[in-house]
């Protein structure tokens, strides 16, 4: 399915599919989350030749031609996912790293509560909020009471 929407985007835009092409966007499939770095290292694993600079430049390709997407996880290089079956916001642990996908109504819902209060039109596709997932919060202490946030006030 991957490559068919692939071949058609790309045809859209008088471009040719080609081998690496697909691989680079099987991979972000298979990977979930990954930067081009780890998308990269999963094709050498796999045996295709495929250099960092061609999954760098297939990634671009890949995100205008609307197929995938990058957030900001940490502090480093973007991680791509795909844009297929649905958008979502990232729930980053800061203690473990894991990344879980949250539906993007979440988002969404604060993205209006922003834009009604500051002006300002929020991109939920670039979302991540980081935190403590529920393994690393119940191993790390008690959690807040209900109604309070991590940065809440303790009284």
């Amino acid at each position: 399915m991957a490559a068919d929407v692939l071949s058609e985007a790309l045809r859209s835009r008088g471009l040719r599919s080609t081998p690496q092409r697909r691989c680079v966007l099987d991979a972000v499939d298979e990977l979930g989350h990954a930067t081009a770095e780890q998308v990269a290292a999963h094709l050498q694993r796999r045996g295709p030749e495929v250099s960092l600079a061609t999954v760098y430049r297939t990634l671009e390709l890949l995100e205008d031609l609307g197929l995938v997407t990058h957030a900001h996880l940490e502090h480093g290089a973007p991680t791509y996912h795909s844009t297929r079956p649905r958008e979502h916001l990232h729930l980053v642990c800061r203690q473990c790293g894991r990344v879980q996908e949250a539906s993007a109504e979440h988002g969404h819902t604060l993205a209006r509560r922003i834009r009604s209060e500051h002006g300002f039109r929020t991109d939920v596709r670039h979302l991540a909020l980081h935190g403590l997932c529920s393994d690393c919060a119940a191993a790390h202490e008690p959690g807040p009471a209900p109604g309070e946030s991590d940065l809440s006030p303790r009284r």
